[in-house]
């Protein structure tokens, strides 16, 4: 009896050691229970609930995603804090992708956490980069897809990435309201879209500034701590002339100038998705960055007819 018990033990703690999972290891920047796509890029996945289902096809999924310098520890780009993705699963892009998290996007699982490991030197032999101060010889590019959720059907991921934006625009929107708030401005109209418009003085009632309108302004553009990056307002400026809803000017003009009459001066307080938004403006303006404008509208009037461009002469 006791022999048979012995033996039994030993099976069971036999078959226990069989089913261990294998033991970390560390490759291309990566530690971990480690898997290879068929492309050869290195890569883990973590699920954080075995009950959830993969992905199917057709679904959407709902990701943040970051790719970041090995060498430096530096963010390249990422979605965290700001607007996540929404990729749509089809199983032909399982061929068509390389190299690339895409390639097995089919053991997806909402709630799971992804990292992979992309060579700069196999990305520059794809042509994907060129080595550089940025991206040199030997270093590697560690990505993670958090993903956040799964959708059934593009109706949801529509409303919750309409969700998502509006959360978005309301941060972006929090220096221009801590700055009214600090500089005690309490006339401020903020318009449906984003923009906070302050009227100093309204101008003529009866010429007012809509869309079939073109307008000439002087202004002077600043930073919220007041330092002016741009103006007209000097001697020798040429005011700015502005078709509305068709000139190349940021969309926060568009919508505050809406808000003038020929003759009136005020201020425009755009936030940054109504600017130049995650790009930036060179070294002027930063990423993500509100800015404002002091205008003076000099004059109001209808859209001229714009000269027709002459037809491109055959090659």
């Amino acid at each position: 009896m006791i022999k048979s018990t012995l033996k039994v033990t030993f099976a069971i703690v036999l078959l226990a050691s069989c089913k261990q999972k294998p033991a970390d290891r560390t490759e291309n920047g990566l530690t971990g229970q480690l898997e290879k796509a068929p492309s050869g890029m290195v890569y883990k996945i973590t699920h954080t609930n075995d009950n959830e289902k993969l992905i199917q096809q057709g679904q959407i999924a709902k990701i943040n995603l970051t790719y970041t310098i090995k060498s430096t520890d530096s963010v390249l780009q990422t979605t965290v804090g700001k607007m996540p993705g929404y990729v749509k699963f089809d199983t032909a892009m399982l061929k068509q992708a390389k190299y690339d998290f895409i390639e097995i996007f089919n053991k997806f699982k909402k709630g799971d956490k992804v990292e992979f490991s992309l060579s700069v030197d196999t990305l520059a032999k794809l042509g994907a980069l060129q080595i550089n101060n940025i991206f040199k010889k030997g270093d590697f590019i560690i990505g993670k897809v958090d993903v956040v959720n799964i959708f059934s059907s593009e109706e949801l991921a529509k409303e919750d990435g309409t969700k998502e934006n509006k959360i978005l625009n309301e941060n972006q929107k929090k220096p221009i309201r801590e700055y009214l708030a600090k500089n005690n401005i309490k006339n401020a109209i903020e318009t449906p879209e984003g923009v906070f418009v302050v009227v100093k003085t309204t101008g003529d009632a009866s010429n007012k500034v809509d869309s079939t309108k073109q307008v000439s302004v002087n202004y002077k553009g600043y930073h919220l701590n007041g330092t002016t990056f741009d103006t007209n307002m000097k001697p020798g400026g040429t005011p700015l002339l502005v078709r509305i809803y068709e000139s190349n000017v940021i969309y926060g003009w568009h919508i505050g100038l809406n808000y003038f009459n020929k003759g009136g001066t005020g201020t425009l307080y755009v936030p940054s998705y109504l600017a130049y938004g995650e790009q930036g403006a060179g070294a002027e303006i930063k990423p993500n960055e509100c800015i404002a404008f002091d205008i003076e509208v000099l004059d109001v009037k209808k859209k001229e007819a714009l000269p027709k461009q002459s037809a491109a002469s055959p090659r």
